[in-house]
Formats: C-alpha cells, sequence, structure tokens
C-alpha cells in the first residue's frame, strides 16, 4: 500500500528533528567566527576519523544505490556489487598514494591543484567540467531516485517530493561542511539500520513464499538456488549484460579507472579528508572502506530477492511503468511498500538519508569549486572571507533549484545507476590521466594537461556513438572499456605532447611528493590486509 502511518510518520519526524537539531548544535558549538571560507567549505581540522569515514559514505551512498543498485540488482544480480568492493581497494590507494600529496601541498580543491600543478587555463576548464557534471548528472539523478522512491512509497507526489528534498538538504549544505560532516554520522547509522531492515524483510519474504517460515538463512540458500546466474561477479562475452560489466575490466580496467577518479580527484568526495590532519584522514578513509563491503548487503540483495519473487509470479504489476515494461528500479520501492507501519518509517528514514547527505555533500562541492575557484578568481579577487561564505551559500541555493527543474526529464530512465556511472565516466579518464600525470611525472607540462581535459568529451563521445555513425563497422565497446581506451589514448597524447614541447626552464609548476609521503602506520596495513583478503574471498566465491 502506497501510504505511510502515523507510526511512520513518528519515525521520519524523530529522525528529521534528530538531525536539524543535532546539526543546529554542531554549528553554533564548533563555529569560531563564522565566517571563515576554510571552515564553512572544509571544517578545517574539526572532523574525527568516524566522522570523515561516515561522511564519506554518507555522501556516496544514495537514491542511486537504494533504487538504482537495487534495480541493476534485479537486472544483473551481485555483479553489480563491484562497484562498491572495488572502491574498498581503491579507498586504500587513495589513502596511501593521493591523500598524502594533497595535504602535503596545502590542495583545498581539485581545481586549485590543477592551478598550483600546470596553470590557471586548465584549473577553470576543469572546474567547469566539474560543476556541469555534478549539476546536471550528479544533482539531478540523486534527486530523480529520491523522489521516485518517496513518490511510490507515499502519498506524496513526485514533485512534491522533489521540492520536499530540495529544501531538506539545502538546510544541511548551508550550514557548512562542519555540519554536514557529523550529521552525516547520524545519517549513515540510519541509512544502515534502514537498509538492514529492509534486506531483512525481503529474505523473510522469499523463505515464506516457499514454505519456510520466517528463516532469513534459508532466504539466501533459495535466492542461490533460484537465482545461480545472479551469482557471479565475472561476465563473458556471451553473457546479456557483458555490455554494462565487461569481464576483468570490472577489476583491473575501466572500473579502476572509474573508481581512482572518483576517490581520488572529486572534490566531492576528497574535500572530506582535506580539512585533516594525515593519520586522520587515512583512519576515515581506511573506516569507509570497511563499510564499503557491507553495502552489497543493503543495496544489491533486495533486487535479486525481487527478482526471483518476480519470477514467482509475484508483484507483476508493481514492477511495470506505464508502457508494460518491466521496470528494474521499482523493485527497491515496491519492497518498502510491503514493510509493516514503524519498519516503513525507518526504510524511509533510511532512503531520506542517503538522498539529503548526498545532495548536501555534492552541493557543498559546488558551491566550493564555484566561490574558490570561479568568483574568487575571476570576479571579485578581494573578496573577504564573509562574502566567500555568502556566496557559497548562494552557489547551493541556485545549483540545486536548476538541478530541481532538470529532473523530471529523467523519467524515462531505465537503470538509472549505470546511466550515471556511464554519463560521468565520460570525464574520469581525462581527470584521471592529468592528476596521475601531475602526481607522478614531473616533466608534464600545462599543454599535455589541456590537451587531456580538451579531448577527454569528445574522446568518449567518438567512442560511444561511432558504431551507430559507420552502422556498426566500428567496434561497439562497453563503457568501462571506453574509459580504459580513453585513459590509455590521454596519456600517450599527454607524453606525446610534453616530449615534443618539454618544459621551459623558469616553468615552475610542480607539486612536493617524496616517499616518505607514502609510509603507513601497523593499524592501517593491518586493517588494510583484512580488507583486500575480504575482497579476494569474495571474488573466488561468487567468481
Amino acid at each position: 500500500m502506497n501510504q505511510l502511518q502515523l507510526a511512520d510518520y513518528i519515525v521520519f519526524f524523530v529522525y528529521f528533528f534528530a538531525v536539524t537539531a543535532y546539526g543546529f548544535y554542531i554549528y553554533n558549538r564548533k563555529k569560531t567566527t563564522g565566517t571563515s571560507s576554510k571552515d564553512f567549505f572544509l571544517a578545517e581540522g574539526s572532523l574525527t576519523w568516524w566522522a570523515i569515514g561516515a561522511s564519506l559514505i554518507a555522501s556516496n551512498i544514495s537514491a542511486e544505490h537504494f533504487i538504482g543498485m537495487s534495480g541493476s540488482g534485479f537486472a544483473l544480480g551481485l555483479a553489480i556489487s563491484t562497484y562498491e568492493w572495488m572502491s574498498a581497494a581503491t579507498l586504500i590507494i587513495v589513502a596511501v598514494f593521493i591523500i598524502p600529496i594533497y595535504l602535503k601541498n596545502k590542495i583545498f580543491t581539485m581545481p586549485q591543484f590543477l592551478s598550483v600543478r600546470y596553470n590557471d587555463k586548465v584549473s577553470t576548464i576543469m572546474a567547469i567540467f566539474w560543476l556541469l557534471v555534478y549539476v546536471f548528472v550528479n544533482l539531478t539523478s540523486i534527486i530523480y531516485l529520491g523522489a521516485l522512491a518517496i513518490s511510490s512509497i507515499s502519498t506524496i507526489s513526485f514533485e512534491w517530493s522533489i521540492i520536499g528534498l530540495l529544501i531538506f538538504s539545502m538546510f544541511v549544505t548551508l550550514g557548512g561542511m562542519k555540519v554536514i560532516g557529523y550529521t552525516d554520522v547520524i545519517q549513515v547509522v540510519v541509512l544502515i539500520i534502514g537498509g538492514l531492515v529492509t534486506t531483512y524483510l525481503a529474505l523473510t519474504l522469499l523463505s515464506q513464499e516457499f514454505g519456510y517460515g520466517k528463516d532469513i538463512f534459508k532466504g539466501l540458500s533459495i535466492l542461490r538456488k533460484e537465482a545461480p546466474s545472479h551469482f557471479h561477479m565475472i561476465f563473458d562475452s556471451s553473457h546479456p549484460y557483458y555490455k554494462e560489466l565487461p569481464g576483468l575490466s570490472v577489476l583491473f580496467g575501466g572500473m579502476l579507472v572509474n573508481n581512482l577518479a572518483y576517490w581520488g580527484c572529486n572534490q566531492y568526495i576528497v574535500q572530506r579528508a582535506l580539512g585533516a590532519d594525515l593519520k586522520t584522514a587515512r583512519n576515515g578513509i581506511l573506516f569507509a572502506a570497511f563499510l564499503k563491503l557491507l553495502i552489497p548487503i543493503i543495496a544489491v540483495l533486495p533486487g535479486i530477492v525481487m527478482y526471483v519473487l518476480h519470477n514467482q509470479g509475484l508483484f507483476q504489476q508493481e514492477m511495470m511503468n506505464e508502457a508494460g515494461l518491466v521496470k528494474p528500479d521499482h523493485a527497491y520501492p515496491t519492497l518498502m511498500n510491503l514493510l509493516p507501519a514503524g519498519l516503513k518509517g525507518i526504510a524511509f528514514a533510511a532512503l531520506t538519508a542517503a538522498v539529503v547527505a548526498s545532495l548536501a555533500g555534492k552541493a557543498n562541492s559546488i558551491s566550493t569549486i564555484f566561490s574558490l575557484d570561479i568568483y574568487k578568481k575571476y570576479f571579485n579577487k578581494e573578496a573577504t572571507e564573509r562574502k566567500m561564505v555568502v556566496v557559497g551559500r548562494w552557489a547551493v541555493v541556485i545549483s540545486m533549484v536548476i538541478a530541481g527543474l532538470v529532473t523530471p526529464a529523467l523519467k524515462s530512465l531505465d537503470q538509472a545507476y549505470q546511466f550515471i556511472q556511464e554519463y560521468v565516466g565520460f570525464i574520469s579518464p581525462g581527470v584521471l590521466a592529468i592528476f596521475l600525470m601531475g602526481f607522478f611525472w614531473k616533466r608534464t607540462t600545462a599543454t599535455a594537461a589541456m590537451a587531456g581535459a580538451l579531448l577527454t568529451i569528445p574522446m568518449s563521445t567518438v567512442l560511444k556513438f561511432l558504431p551507430v555513425w559507420t552502422n556498426g563497422a566500428f567496434p561497439d565497446f562497453p563503457f568501462l572499456d571506453r574509459m580504459s581506451i580513453t585513459f590509455v589514448s590521454i596519456v600517450l597524447v599527454m607524453i606525446a605532447i610534453t616530449l615534443i614541447n618539454p618544459k621551459k626552464e623558469n616553468e615552475s609548476h610542480v607539486i612536493e611528493v617524496d616517499t616518505s609521503m607514502f609510509r603507513i602506520t601497523t593499524g592501517f596495513a593491518f586493517g588494510s590486509i583484512i580488507i583486500m583478503g575480504i575482497l579476494v574471498a569474495l571474488y573466488t566465491v561468487f567468481w
């Protein structure tokens, strides 16, 4: 029944007021002058390791996971979990090799790194790219999936769901990074508890349907038996969804490019650790890697359960769209509607927590890049700290409104999670190439970086549409493979340009890097080994 009961509203409003009250408390307790731009954008020195780790996950996990990844679980199976499990490994790489470089060189934004390492032209072009992707791909898709879920499990219309999400997330964002970081701790607790409740219901429902009562372990065994094709992590070329997850590319190719660009060169994510010392930042990132291992349990398993139940003849109408076609992204909202009063409120709060936290994080990053790398650099070089914070807050409001207006255009999507990954992937290969070359090859020139910045979108576009333009004469590569091809091509172009036209002696755009920065503590090494051991076991069992 698409309706929240009184108990659900009580649970939701307890969550809402808890987040609001805690955010207000943090804002007042931790503010100093209240006008520091670094304090507003980065929460400099204020976030603990557990707040950093929780904020990373809360900002990353959103409706695209609960709704989109669950929908992909329905269609593809457990293999979609590779985005989460390989992220855990990538986070360790980022903590060891990338975060120390940012902290050592006092980098606060990704465009700032490009400006320091290359020049302002490269920085500005990439800042504009990031702003466009954040507003028109990330914000819009998060709002769309959140509003889709809310309107599916309640009497609130799709349009009013959009408005409600925008208002709530703007309220959190306008308090600055400290409020976001600490309220994200509550958001993570709520979204994990709510997600586990929904997964528990799904497995007990499956067990009951097959006559075993409310036995979740029976539910898991039934899942493996009834949907064996949904429990393979690596697809071969004959698999119908090979184009979405092409074989070993999900381990070493495009998936690594995608994850390194997202976790290591993305303002939205990296920003959480930039205000901390190295030990705190690394511990927070390691904590996030542990949490990443849990996400498929709450985001993917429910989708596979709905696939099995749908094959048993249940929920035929609920899983269809207006055109009468099966809509995988309806899997999670359909499941949530089966929750009893009270528990449905918890799941509803969890979903809202995920959406709001992610929107707040994205909007804060948009605000940071626009204020520090566009406004101060080109519009008002003498802007005061207070003025920067005001501009940052206006950037939040304007970007949210634009995204809210564009959101309804996404209603035609089938698997929104794959849409997000593919189109963010148009920029990721170039971003990663520019950053890695800037980190680890001192000879890389600004001209080479500019070429990388300008090539990434056209090259990705050509690789995507050339098979259509040539009527199949050109290979139609999976999008993860296109990312690998684009990345390698851009690196080669950058090397060639640098060798043909090397740096002049008076060019001193160098980032400080030395091997001592990459030393890790025994505790960090131990935690990393545990995570990698778990990953090896998972991929061995579900290969």
